[in-house]
């Protein structure tokens, strides 16, 4: 006999107790439980239970409106909430600054790992995410609220560096969701664009002794499902809940684009492209810093378009855009569908997501930013009398090698016009953002200084640099007088130093034609001279040519650095894992021999695989060039050496 575990909305609903710990999932719409909201609330207006809750959430279910989890903001339910993201769930904001109760705001990669934590009973979260901002307890310890007195999180000292610790506490109740629940409560996820942190909510609710409830489209029998498609096995399951379909949103934009989640893949060629106004200027200024193979993360807001621009500019394919909630390549998306990405490659756990950040793991990041100070903190947590809470901005900026902050110069009314060439400002904002003092710290850059970040600060008028710990104005926007339209907005004096113009590309109507530049941004740096050994260094290390573009770039960028050197040089060639589209081999080997008799005075070539070695040393010869091909870099250098000598 097996148990059923199929459950009405309200039956499931009114088991959770008053004073319980209850974690609910969802990024935007993606994964938020809706309909379990909707039932929530409906319990607790009739009954006023439960009550006295403790909320968590690691990121923001909600559509920055009413749906989601501002379904259930009402008075006297919750004596505490937990939260990553308040931006999304405006009304539960609106009740933490009336102080209806213990309110705290935590970086999303604390909390998700919190989970984890709960599940495996660890003792609790250990970073070093969160120093140095609002939320470190010297500070403000994340809380938002009068009534939040508790330290939730503490520094300690661990092998003589600090850390900021978040101690675990059981979660009583999770509400998540999927697509398919068989009746025995496993779930698989085949129509989600996420999985967000469902499988840790499930274990951690589970391994508290707590209760596990799934929101799900449709139910299949039992043996139905493929193993390998379950993401959270039913034993961690308690009940399921089908929903009704307005309640069961891909996002809370799209009800269902099989793009979105996997299913199939679409062309991006006919994707419309961006108005040009500031949004698409700062976002075009932002794609001029990518290089080849970059890794990165796109924010919510402004940076939403660099991915757009990037396909704009048929650059997006040499890029892996991320998403913080698991998302990994295609082109992310923004609005209401922010979270999923067309034609994604991946999709991950938002908690190991999030270890791949903090581990250093991004290349760049675009974030936006509401406010500036002259040593380049930034506040993107708390604009005015509204909080919008950090979501994974601190994991993200504190732990990225390059990060760029895209936002406008003012706010409040701003009004800007592109034409001819040039930025008008047609209605300054109310509202400076480059201030004194912010009102949150939301990324410190003193910890940008210590890791060597580089860090850029791109609005629609002026691009600022972070440079030896002060905000560096470096360049200027055409149309743009540097005393009226900057200076005269800012409540301090950034440092001005040698002030370029910005690109011209950037404000014209026609695509910027980036894509041979960005490619060669990547071939740059595999070729190097190193003045100590008098030797030109190629390192074509799994380099593959697959266009007759390719083979000229390497030519070009090759012969550019011989003249550089003014004279002929030693070369020496990384050719492992090395390959050339047979149609262009022949091309490859032709480019090879003009720049060989040209600028080498001698050369070497290494590589590990026998094969390679053999094809590359029967074409060299059949040209009539040396072949000097060795199985490692040792013996080609030492092939150089005698020939110096």
């Amino acid at each position: 006999m097996q148990r059923n575990k199929v459950i009405t909305a309200d039956e499931a609903m009114s088991l959770i107790q008053d004073g319980w710990t209850l974690g609910i999932e969802g990024f935007v719409g993606a994964g938020t439980p809706d309909d379990l909201c909707v039932a929530l609330s409906e319990r607790y207006l009739k009954k006023k239970r439960p009550n006295q809750l403790t909320l968590i959430h690691s990121s923001g279910p909600g559509d920055a409106a009413t749906r989601g989890i501002n379904r259930i903001a009402h008075q006297g339910m919750f004596k505490r909430v937990i939260s990553g993201h308040y931006g999304l769930v405006p009304l539960i904001g609106k009740l933490a600054l009336a102080d209806e109760f213990e309110a705290y705001n935590l970086p999303q990669g604390i909390l998700t790992n919190f989970y984890r934590a709960v599940a495996a009973h660890r003792p609790g979260v250990l970073t070093k995410v969160g120093l140095g901002t609002f939320a470190d307890p010297r500070i403000q310890g994340g809380k938002i609220s009068p009534k939040a007195v508790e330290d939730i999180v503490e520094v300690v000292e661990l092998g003589g560096e600090e850390w900021l610790f978040m101690k675990s506490f059981p979660i009583d109740c999770v509400l998540i969701r999927g697509t398919t629940a068989d009746t025995r409560g496993n779930i698989t996820m085949e129509r989600e664009i996420l999985t967000v942190d469902a499988l840790a909510m499930a274990m951690a609710a589970k391994n508290s002794g707590g209760t596990v409830i799934v929101q799900v489209e449709r139910v299949a029998k039992p043996d139905a499902m493929r193993s390998r498609d379950v993401v959270v096995p039913g034993v961690m399951v308690d009940y399921v809940v089908v929903s009704r379909p307005e309640y069961h949103m891909q996002t809370f934009g799209t009800q269902h684009r099989p793009e979105l989640s996997g299913e199939l893949r679409v062309p991006l060629s006919h994707a419309r492209p961006l108005d040009l106004d500031e949004r698409k200027l700062m976002a075009r200024r932002a794609n001029l810093e990518l290089r080849p193979y970059d890794v990165i993360n796109l924010g919510i807001g402004y940076p939403e378009a660099v991915a757009t621009v990037a396909n704009e500019e048929h650059i997006l394919s040499y890029l892996t855009m991320t998403v913080e909630p698991g998302i990994v390549g295609g082109m992310p998306l923004g609005g209401l569908d922010f979270g999923a990405a067309v034609n994604g490659e991946a999709v991950i756990s938002m908690p190991d997501q999030f270890d791949f950040y903090d581990g250093g793991g991004l290349d760049l990041t675009c974030l936006g930013f509401a406010q500036c100070d002259s040593q380049g903190n930034v506040n993107a947590s708390k604009f005015g009398p509204r909080v919008a809470g950090c979501g994974g901005f601190i994991n993200i900026s504190q732990n990225t090698k390059r990060v760029l902050f895209l936002g406008t110069f003012t706010t409040g009314g701003l009004q800007v016009a592109v034409e001819g060439g040039k930025v008008r400002i047609l209605q300054e904002g109310k509202i400076k953002k480059f201030v004194d003092t912010t009102d949150q710290i939301t990324f410190c850059s003193m910890f940008a200084d210590a890791q060597d970040q580089e860090v850029f600060y791109i609005t629609e008028r002026c691009v600022f640099k972070l440079i030896a710990g002060k905000l560096t104005l470096i360049e200027v926007a055409p149309g743009i007088d540097v005393e009226k339209d900057i200076l005269a907005h800012m409540d301090f004096a950034p440092v001005v130093g040698q002030v370029a113009e910005m690109d011209s590309r950037l404000f014209q109507k026609l695509p910027m034609g980036i894509h041979g530049e960005f490619l060669l941004k990547e071939l740059r740096t595999r070729v190097q001279f190193v003045s100590e050994t008098d030797t030109l260094q190629l390192n074509f290390n799994g380099l593959e040519l697959e266009t007759q573009e390719d083979v000229d770039n390497i030519g070009k960028i090759v012969a550019e650095t011989c003249l550089q050197v003014g004279r002929r040089v030693n070369a020496l060639i990384n050719y492992n894992g090395f390959r050339v589209d047979d149609n262009l081999f022949d091309a490859y080997m032709e480019m090879g021999q003009a720049i060989i008799r040209k600028h080498y005075r001698r050369i070497a070539r290494h590589n590990t695989n026998d094969d390679t070695r053999a094809k590359f040393e029967a074409e060299f010869r059949r040209r009539d060039l040396e072949a000097n091909m060795f199985a490692s870099r040792e013996e080609a250098l030492r092939f150089l050496a005698q020939g110096t000598a």
